[in-house]
């Protein structure tokens, strides 16, 4: 067995990666960036290498550093986790060549799913039902469109190299087809160095459906049933379930005994995941259900998995490595009940599904499920990494069960000032027709305009605000500060402002649901409710949500000055813009908290700035 591991990721995968490994007895190390200095998963670990800049290209995709970090470290063997350098068959060989154990399947069989029209055909040979199409090395546009035209529109053009749903276009008709090849090829050559194309016959009613098989070097290959992963969007999975709902048990043989298929032709040993499209027009029917792609290594999804069938997916990876053969049989492996995950995104569904960076001020989960993350409160989120803050993930008896449970949870998720899409799962998951299960890869597109909340607060939510402050009066016995008149014992008028709006409300501590939860600060206060969070500012502090209250005017996230509105020594007056933000390609005005003078100024135009940095300071005007 392993005695010491690198673990050549970061993140919520790195961090699930130590867990089992600690559990084995196998010490861990771990590799980070500028960046994730302070990270959980540099936190958790035994040891840590530090291996360059924050840009992943000048780090976590250096083989040549990580390599080094594991002999520095006298680590044995490297995980890959997934994403970065985890289907790098150059790498998985380095690693190989370097007297290392390489915890993935051969390089060889890397190589072989790597290109997706060599896949096909490989897999067209194993008796593994493809999609119609075309993969043929005429890639003329003559050719490519005489193809097109035999297949029969729509037709998907996708790079032959492609992934992560870049390199692919749908043509509805003919005459668009030369234009939709043209731009496939452009993003397919930016991306993948690669402009080669494959033809593949559109599936109306798609559904995506994905195999978890495992292979060792004994010549075993076993299959952990179907997962669904429908619920997409832009091609990124946002939920994904096992079993697929619908899928019958004469279905489920058929696909699953094409996935062992697959894996058999490439000689697979370790985690791997056979992907099918299904035109589940008429229902899932294995007449209907074509190869996509192989994922050689673990999947962002396979907790579903672990849940239904009690297998810990990461420890057969290091067993299977080190030489074992697969813990179980197929005869010995079974479903039992259902499991859902969620991905948690820091982003913002309200303002187009921007990524939302910043310091974890706020963080909470919950107890319920099985959350996998690598973060805690007060951790930073990047803007050099994926935005995933974590997984939520779920078990119950039955679909029905799970559904409501992760719902729950989703609903309950508390985390400022960060944004997430937690509100936004939760919409999909009480969705009407994900609860019957009728679902296709465009549900998410479909529905977008129902499935993302609005960010604007309710009255209830303006009363629970005012509430809370109420409360925190009550309970801290603090000074009571301008702007809140005392009425009667825990009684008050609390001015808030809310995007822009603000509102005087009369508020009582006694009136606060015991089920609300928030927190109030001398600036403001934050009510969590259905997933998201809403922020008030309490008017003394002036309406610019980075007014601190001593004046200080901190910038909200990392940004860049685009606009300088005032000089020191310039006085000014409550509301009055000082300096515009621009972040996350939006505009953000800072204000003045109140009339005073501008004593500091270290913000110039142009200049980029660091979250919560002081970019100003206004002294109040004396009385």
């Amino acid at each position: 067995m392993i005695s010491k591991l690198l673990i050549a990721n970061r993140g919520e995968i790195a961090c699930r990666i130590i867990r089992t490994a600690r559990e084995m007895g196998i010490a861990t190390v771990a590799v980070y960036s500028d960046a994730d200095a302070k990270a959980l998963h540099v936190r958790q670990a035994d040891e840590a290498v530090h291996i360059g800049p924050s840009p992943a290209a000048e780090s976590y995709l250096v083989g040549e550093k990580i390599i080094a970090a594991a002999k520095q470290t006298g680590a044995e063997a490297i995980h890959p986790g997934y994403g970065f350098l985890s289907e790098n068959a150059g790498f998985a060989q380095a690693v190989i060549d370097a007297g290392l154990i390489w915890v993935g399947p051969k390089p060889s069989s890397i190589d072989a799913m790597g290109l997706k029209d060599a896949a096909k055909k490989l897999m067209r040979e194993a008796g593994v039902p493809v999609t119609p199409g075309y993969e043929g090395e005429d890639q003329s546009v003559e050719r490519l469109k005489q193809e097109a035209d035999a297949i029969g529109y729509p037709v998907l053009i996708k790079a032959v190299a492609g992934g992560g749903g870049k390199g692919m276009r749908k043509v509805d008709r003919a005459e668009d087809f030369e234009a939709s090849l043209e731009s496939c090829r452009r993003e397919a050559k930016a991306s993948f160095s690669n402009d080669e194309v494959l033809l593949e016959k559109w599936i109306t009613s798609p559904r995506h459906i994905e195999v978890q098989v495992f292979g060792d070097s004994h010549g075993n290959v076993v299959h952990l049933f179907e997962r669904d992963c429908s619920l997409q969007r832009r091609h990124q999975k946002v939920i994904e379930e096992a079993p697929a709902p619908g899928m019958d048990e004469a279905t489920r043989e058929d696909i699953c005994a094409a996935a062992v298929r697959a894996a058999k032709a490439v000689d697979y040993e370790g985690a791997g995941t056979i992907e099918f499209i299904a035109d589940a027009s008429e229902g899932l029917r294995a007449d209907r259900i074509f190869f996509m792609e192989m994922n050689t290594r673990l999947q962002v999804e396979h907790p579903v998995t672990e849940e239904i069938t009690g297998v810990d997916l990461v420890e057969w990876q290091l067993r299977v490595a080190s030489g074992e053969p697969i813990p179980m049989k197929q005869d010995d492996l079974f479903i039992d009940g259902h499991s859902i995950e969620a991905r948690l995104y820091a982003e913002d569904p309200a303002g187009g599904f921007l990524p939302s960076t910043g310091r974890l001020d706020h963080f909470d989960l919950g107890a319920e499920g099985r959350i996998e993350t690598g973060v805690e409160e007060g951790d930073m989120i990047s803007p050099y990494y994926d935005p995933m803050v974590a997984k939520l993930v779920v078990w119950g008896e039955t679909r029905a069960e799970a559904i409501d449970q992760l719902a729950d949870i989703a609903e309950s998720v508390e985390i400022w000032p960060v944004k997430t899409n937690a509100a936004f799962i939760a919409n999909c998951l009480r969705d009407e027709d994900f609860e019957d299960a009728n679902l296709d890869t465009g549900f998410i597109e479909a529905k977008l305009d129902t499935l993302v909340s609005a960010d604007e607060a309710g009255d209830d939510i303006w009363q629970t605000a005012a509430d809370f402050i109420a409360l925190a009066q009550t309970e801290e016995h603090e000074d009571l500060p301008i702007g809140l008149r005392l009425n009667a014992p825990g009684k008050l008028n609390a001015t808030l402002t809310h995007k822009g709006e603000t509102r005087t409300v009369s508020a009582a501590a006694s009136h606060v649901d015991s089920l609300a939860t928030g927190f109030v600060d001398p600036e403001r206060a934050v009510v969590f409710a259905d997933g998201q969070s809403f922020v008030f500012e309490r008017q003394s502090r002036g309406s610019g949500a980075a007014a601190a209250g001593d004046g200080a005017i901190l910038a909200p996230m990392p940004g860049k000055v685009i606009a300088v509105d005032v000089a020191e020594g310039d006085a000014v007056t409550a509301g009055q813009r000082l300096m515009v933000l621009e972040a996350m390609k939006m505009e953000h005005a800072l204000t003045a908290p109140f009339d005073g003078t501008v004593t500091e100024l270290s913000a110039a135009t142009g200049g980029q700035v660091q979250v919560e940095a002081v970019l100003a300071v206004v002294e109040p005007k004396e009385e």
